[in-house]
């Protein structure tokens, strides 16, 4: 005698279209807003890395101009914290490795840092920024510049 492995009340046999549906428009709704706000985060945390790296790139600078008794020129810009300028000047005591990594070179929008020598914009003798998530001169929030020359949480 062979059985019949199919259900015999078919209602029972899982969920039905309305379940489901139910189902996805309730994760639809919990994404919508959980994703808003992360959205909206992203911006700033990407702002606030910027600021970081402007930081970071500003001490390795520091640490070149200890080394080598001068910045780099505009010429070699920032990639001398990479690679040794085969350019003159040459640095006197080029650190093995460098002073940074190639990637710190890039902003968290994917835009190279500007390096300017002599900066026109801070009591340094360099200016180095980015534009922000715009690439545009100026904006506000997330869209505005970060450069050494701002102090503390100004933008």
């Amino acid at each position: 005698m062979t059985r019949d492995k199919t259900p015999q009340n078919l209602h029972e046999a899982g969920f039905t279209l309305l379940e489901i549906l139910i189902v996805v428009t309730i994760i639809g709704l919990l994404m919508a807003v959980v994703g808003t706000q992360l959205v909206g985060r992203a911006g700033t945390a990407r702002h606030d890395i910027a600021r970081t790296q402007v930081q970071q790139l500003e001490s390795a600078l520091a640490a070149y101009e200890l080394d080598n008794g001068r910045y780099p020129t505009a010429e070699q810009g920032l990639m001398a914290l990479v690679q040794e300028p085969q350019s003159d000047p040459r640095p006197r005591r080029y650190q093995p490795g460098g002073y940074a990594k190639h990637e710190m070179l890039t902003d968290p929008w994917g835009s190279e840092y500007f390096y300017e020598i002599p900066g026109l914009n801070n009591s340094h003798s360099f200016d180095l920024y980015t534009l922000g998530a715009d690439a545009a001169k100026g904006g506000e929030g997330v869209n505005a510049d970060i450069g050494n020359w701002y102090a503390g949480d100004a933008p």
